[in-house]
């Protein structure tokens, strides 16, 4: 198998068990570890671990070698603002651009959201991802469609390490998925704000009071 070709793998599977918390904020990631555990030579590992880095979900310290990049409180805040200002941009040019094909695959998704168990609210937080990034790809836009599936995955972290999944199970939609069916991009674009800033605020207090003590404060790294 070519080396591109196992570069990429390994980057897909150490990328998902970060952003899902398998991997740790701060956890070792040994080359000849993982290539051993891959069934390949170092190279295509540290290419893998090379693109983790230019994401950010890897930090590289010299002569320390890789290590999962911690999460901060100052990136959930400055995370939680720029969900806020992409989505909400991405919804008022959704709500007059979604098509009836869109509308129905957007109650299908949202029509899933049951359940209070563990996998329940790990389903809720994919199908919750694919809502968002539907919405984003209902604007047209596809660069924002990228940002918005960037900023869900790295929010994924914060969810999984601080235990807060549940957060996102109070939350229906159903007025923002009622603004769309209308096409009314004003009281879309209030949906999407009130939903997004009580996210906000139920994240960083259950963050805040449950995990404060492991957080760290300022910018990422080691």
């Amino acid at each position: 198998m070519a080396d591109v070709t196992v570069k990429n793998l390994i980057y897909t599977d150490l990328r998902r068990s970060i952003v899902s918390g398998r991997s740790r904020p701060g956890e070792r990631l040994n080359l000849h570890v993982l290539a051993k555990g891959f069934g390949c030579s170092i190279t295509p590992v540290r290419d893998a671990l090379q693109l983790l880095h230019q994401e950010g979900l890897v930090t590289i310290k010299p002569r320390s070698g890789y290590f999962v990049t911690h999460l901060t409180l100052k990136e959930l805040y400055d995370l939680l603002d720029l969900r806020e200002i992409l989505e909400v941009a991405a919804v008022e040019r959704a709500a007059a651009r979604i098509t009836d094909a869109q509308l129905e695959e957007l109650e299908h998704i949202h029509a899933g959201y049951t359940g209070e168990d563990w996998a329940s609210v790990e389903r809720y937080a994919d199908e919750n991802r694919r809502l968002h990034l539907l919405i984003a790809e209902a604007s047209g836009n596809q660069e924002l469609v990228k940002m918005v599936g960037q900023v869900h995955d790295q929010l994924t972290r914060f969810m999984t390490a601080s235990h807060a999944n549940q957060i996102m199970m109070s939350f229906s939609h159903q007025n923002l998925l009622k603004a769309l069916r209308s096409r009314d991009v004003t009281t879309a674009r209030q949906a999407m704000s009130t939903d997004l800033s009580e996210v906000r605020e139920k994240t960083l207090q259950r963050v805040i009071e449950a995990e404060g003590a492991s957080w760290r404060v300022g910018t990422g790294g080691l």
